[in-house]
């Protein structure tokens, strides 16, 4: 199983579209592990975008981050980075296929809704980033065996 970091922008938490992406989450049958609600720093931006945070349009991106608290969801599931990433879309909006979160509810390249870890490694950063180890917790649903069949889970 692994675990991977998704925030819900603020795009998303003034939409009030918190309960619509999670259902998303769920209803495919991964696990939420950790959530809550934060409002980010300027420090954990620039540490979250550190390959943006010398870039023109940094402190717009970060004005749009810090425009209302966001939502930390530590997400797990077999394969649940790759899952997760092609449940979010691609980044901007008006290109994400209908059926994606983004391509469902976004118009934009940085109001698109939700951040998800794009790798394995950057999900476990990431994660010590928005989470303590005690605020990720590890348990198994009741329906797990009706999510994967025998064999699956590694």
């Amino acid at each position: 199983m692994e675990t991977t970091l998704v925030l819900l922008k603020p795009s998303c938490v003034q939409r009030q579209l918190i309960g619509e992406v999670v259902t998303r989450f769920e209803r495919r049958g991964l696990r939420i592990s950790g959530m809550k609600m934060m409002q980010l720093s300027t420090e954990i931006l620039r540490e979250h975008y550190a390959h943006l945070a010398d870039k023109p349009f940094f402190p717009s991106l970060a004005a749009s981050m810090q425009a209302s608290p966001v939502v930390a969801m530590a997400i797990s599931g077999v394969d649940a980075v790759k899952v997760v990433r092609a449940m979010a879309g691609v980044t901007n909006g008006r290109e994400a296929a209908p059926g994606t979160i983004r391509g469902d509810f976004s118009m934009s390249n940085q109001q698109n809704i939700v951040h998800a870890s794009d790798s394995v490694e950057n999900a476990a950063i990431e994660l010590r980033r928005f989470f303590r180890p005690e605020e990720i917790f590890d348990y198994q649903s009741g329906a797990f065996g009706y999510i994967y069949g025998d064999g699956e889970c590694k």
